[in-house]
């Protein structure tokens, strides 16, 4: 390949990052003394070994391999593996059951598939008579059990049969990666499904390097020496976007999955930036105010006057224009006595945070630039490769998902609906050729989102066209705004659904942060008693009953939350009642709920 070629494909990007930097750091990731490194030459030879692996056992053009696993340096070696030989990677969520691994392996034809341990693997062997086409199961950690009779084999073995291969056949690597073309399939993503079942979405090797360069080009890494934490699903379109981009550009990623370690990894890694998705700002919110206002009357009130300071300060940077000297001297004492506590929970190297997957409460975004933290809200669908709208270091707006990318087309339909073109847009739905004529009518991705865009091109995501509530009364209400602004009220609330299609009024399920409810119920004599008890204590209710208040207080008639019930347990994966990126799934809320929210018209208020 000549070194003046631009790349068009992703592992044409890949050797193109490896022969530029061969020995600069690619990935850092834990093991059991600590943190490791994989220089780009480092991972080039373990992807290598993957590659020539899968040509071992047969790997064709464009034939798909699973991966089934959480986010772990293996899933990015394994990734770029399949894609170096030619094949196409289909993501699958390590929290799916066994019926809906079965169903995306049969659906999209998988012949190979990488598994994490032996319990992803136990999956896939109890659903084996279905998949006729599954040929072999790579493990990446633990040993095979012995009664698989050679169906299943671990990474190692694979790895090591790719090296013989590889020496006994030099130059097969290079015809395959070679052998790919722009219009290649590279992944399949199945949507998430928080109506009907998952669907697959073709995306093309041209695309992810297309969408990489026009993220590149619009300068979101423009600082010297990036380095990130990365811990993300790589099962989602936003994780695989990342990845590519870090490809073009080559900055250092370090890759953990595990939620629970992302505050101590913070700390250890002082990551520069970091990707994530609403529910963890939301959390990290819940938990600065809520322990501003247990440190008592005095600790809160300073907390506030420090973040009304910051929020001026912020709105002083979005604005472009310099803080007068009175503003920054009394931000200068905000971050002595506030601030720069908060930004120290971030590592103290974090020039932003990027968010996607899910609508951010401008709210929460208030907060944490007035802690000089910066949001950076993108926007885009797993049908757009993820991103087509990003707010820039050098240029954002709170409440806004920041401009389209270079490439990008944006207009809106007459009811609102954002309607977009580029070249990273899906090829199609796997074996549905109506649901993709559907969704790319007239050539434009229907996005099924409403939005507005400003007199500077920056857009405004209002709501979900099929989400949209309408009203016995006609009238119709947005119920994610709702529900971002409730949350970013109380650090006591952690999820609200609002609810009202067809009603005469508005009502919302709300469920409680365990740990804000924890601190209440002992502050309030009553821990340790089992949460449905202290959901239901009058004076926890009246807590939530303020801020519902505050809320309708700037809220039309007919959009007013008019009745609320407190749940005692969080909607969750594992129920069946959130999306893996942690998306309400309404419909399966409301059926599992449907005698709570009949009973709040039982007796019906007037509106």
């Amino acid at each position: 390949m000549s070194p003046h070629h631009e790349p068009d494909t992703v592992p044409a990007l890949f050797l193109d990052r490896v022969g530029a930097t061969p020995h600069a750091e690619a990935f850092r990731y834990p093991a059991a003394s600590g943190w490791k490194s994989l220089s780009w030459r480092e991972t080039e030879a373990r992807v290598r070994a993957i590659a020539c692996g899968l040509l071992e056992l047969g790997l064709e053009a464009e034939e798909r391999c699973a991966i089934l696993a959480s986010t772990r340096v293996e899933w990015i070696l394994a990734d770029l593996g399949i894609l170096c030989a030619g094949g196409a990677t289909t993501t699958i969520y390590p929290s799916s059951t066994a019926e809906e691994c079965a169903f995306i392996l049969a659906d999209s034809g998988s012949a190979f598939a990488f598994v994490e341990d032996a319990g992803q693997l136990a999956k896939l062997r109890d659903r084996r008579a279905e998949l006729p086409r599954l040929r072999k199961v790579i493990l990446l950690e633990g040993d095979v059990p012995a009664a698989d009779g050679g169906w299943a084999i671990t990474l190692g073995s694979l790895e090591a049969a790719g090296a013989a291969g590889d020496a006994s056949r030099p130059g097969a690597f290079e015809e395959a990666a070679d052998a790919v073309r722009p219009a290649s399939l590279a992944t399949l993503i199945y949507t998430s499904g928080t109506t009907g079942r998952p669907k697959g979405v073709e995306l093309l090797h041209g695309g992810w390097v297309a969408q990489a360069a026009s993220v590149d080009a619009a300068g979101i890494i423009d600082h010297p020496r990036p380095l990130q934490l990365f811990w993300l699903p790589l099962s989602h379109v936003f994780g695989k976007m990342i990845l590519t981009l870090q490809l073009r550009i080559g900055f250092p990623t370090a890759v953990d999955g595990r939620v629970e370690r992302l505050v101590e990894n913070l700390a250890a890694i002082r990551p520069t930036f970091v990707c994530a998705v609403p529910r963890i700002f939301e959390k990290v919110h819940a938990r600065i105010v809520g322990g501003a206002r247990a440190g008592g009357p005095v600790k809160a009130a300073i907390f506030r006057w420090a973040l009304a300071i910051g929020k001026r300060r912020a709105r002083a940077r979005e604005e472009r224009r310099p803080p007068g000297p009175l503003l920054a001297a009394q931000a200068a004492l905000a971050d002595r006595l506030v601030l720069r506590k908060i930004r120290a929970l971030f590592g103290g190297r974090l020039r932003f945070l990027i968010s996607g997957s899910a609508p951010l409460s401008r709210q929460v975004a208030e907060v944490f630039a007035a802690a000089g933290v910066l949001i950076l809200e993108g926007y885009g669908l797993t049908e757009s490769s993820a991103a087509t709208h990003v707010n820039l270091p050098h240029g954002w707006k709170l409440g806004t998902v920041g401009p389209a990318l270079p490439g990008v087309e944006v207009r809106l339909a007459e009811d609102g609906e954002v309607l977009m073109r580029a070249p990273w847009i899906l090829r199609g739905y796997h074996g549905l050729p109506e649901a993709s004529a559907e969704a790319l009518q007239g050539g434009w991705l229907h996005t099924g989102d409403v939005g507005e865009i400003d007199g500077d091109g920056y857009l405004r995501i209002t709501d979900r066209k099929k989400d949209l509530i309408k009203t016995s009364g006609g009238k119709y209400v947005a119920p994610q705004e709702l529900e971002g602004r409730l949350k970013a009220l109380s650090p006591m609330i952690s999820q609200v659904l609002v609810h009202g299609e067809r009603r005469n009024y508005v009502t919302a399920l709300i469920t409680l942060d365990p740990q804000a409810r924890a601190v209440w119920a002992l502050a309030n004599g009553i821990g340790g008693r089992p949460a449905e008890e202290v959901a239901r204590e009058p004076r926890l209710r009246a807590v939530v009953q303020r801020a519902v208040e505050v809320l309708n207080a700037g809220l039309p008639r007919f959009a007013a939350v008019k009745r609320f019930a407190v749940l005692p347990d969080e909607f969750s994966e594992a129920a069946g009642e959130v999306t893996p990126s942690h998306k309400l799934k309404r419909k399966a809320i409301e059926a599992r709920y449907r005698g709570v929210l009949d009973g709040m018209y039982a007796d019906p208020v007037r509106v």
